[in-house]
């Protein structure tokens, strides 16, 4: 059987970064998508010498609506049948809803949802017809709460975890897996593209991007519907979404999403 082919997007730096490390480790060819090429490249030459397989580079912006088509059509152009999708590449916003830019906020919902299901849609027959692969939607723990100072973003991420959810179950026996992993607090750059540097007042341990990306790419593999890293971050979704009243849930992000 040939090397699965494993296509990442947001691939050029965090989360998405290492999970194409950890998918390269399984001596999985790899198609890698983000707007920053020279990063891509560089990470493309690394794993190929690392671990002599097949890398693919394509630059793409997610935030336009053509993108996702763009790439479906030329990995056909380039005769590449994606085995496994990663829908990592997000970002989001700080700040209250009103106050923030209604064009960027609609940029997070084509980046963080429309993106994400177009690309599932494009290329999950594929995976149907071939009784083989898999999806890994990167979410997060913001998925399982309402999200005052981060509106959209939180209500993008309850999006993804839904979905997610409702494929892995539609798709039991066919061969195809669906996990989505819900990362809580992570180094990465995400930070200061939600801030622009503002800083929190509540400061919080981070995991590192390396250990997540090695979780959900463990759970992933195992088919598992959900994975969530870290114990902190599993008891967060538990009380979050659970135990707390929805009220006392929503002034406690509130004041979790404070900035100085």
């Amino acid at each position: 059987m040939k090397a699965e082919t494993v296509l990442v997007t947001g691939a050029s730096s965090g989360i998405g970064l290492e999970l194409a490390k950890c998918f390269a480790a399984d001596r999985s060819n790899l198609v890698l998508v983000a707007r920053n090429t020279d990063a891509l490249e560089k990470l493309a030459e690394e794993l190929r010498r690392e671990h002599a397989i097949e890398t693919h580079v394509l630059t793409a912006d997610l935030a336009r609506p053509e993108s996702p088509q763009i790439i479906f059509d030329e990995l056909q152009v380039r005769k590449i049948s994606v085995d496994v999708l990663v829908n990592n590449a997000g970002f989001g916003l700080h700040g209250g809803f009103a106050e923030l830019p209604l064009k960027r906020q609609l940029e997070i919902i084509h980046v963080n949802i429309a993106a994400l299901v177009e690309l599932t849609g494009l290329f999950l027959p594929g995976m149907i017809r071939c009784q083989r692969g898999g999806i890994l939607n990167v979410g997060s723990v913001a998925g399982f709460l309402p999200g005052p100072n981060m509106a959209v973003y939180y209500a993008s991420k309850a999006f993804v975890l839904s979905f997610s959810e409702a494929l892995h179950e539609e798709l039991l026996g066919s061969g195809v897996s669906v996990t989505n992993l819900c990362p809580g607090p992570t180094e990465s750059n995400f930070s200061q593209v939600a801030r622009s540097h503002r800083t929190r007042e509540t400061r919080v341990e981070k995991m590192s991007a390396a250990a997540v990306a090695q979780i959900g790419h463990a759970d992933f593999r195992r088919n598992r519907c959900l994975s969530v890293p870290g114990i902190k971050n599993k008891i967060l979704t538990v009380v979050g979404s659970k135990i707390l009243p929805r009220a006392a849930a929503r002034k406690l992000v509130k004041r979790y999403n404070k900035l100085t």
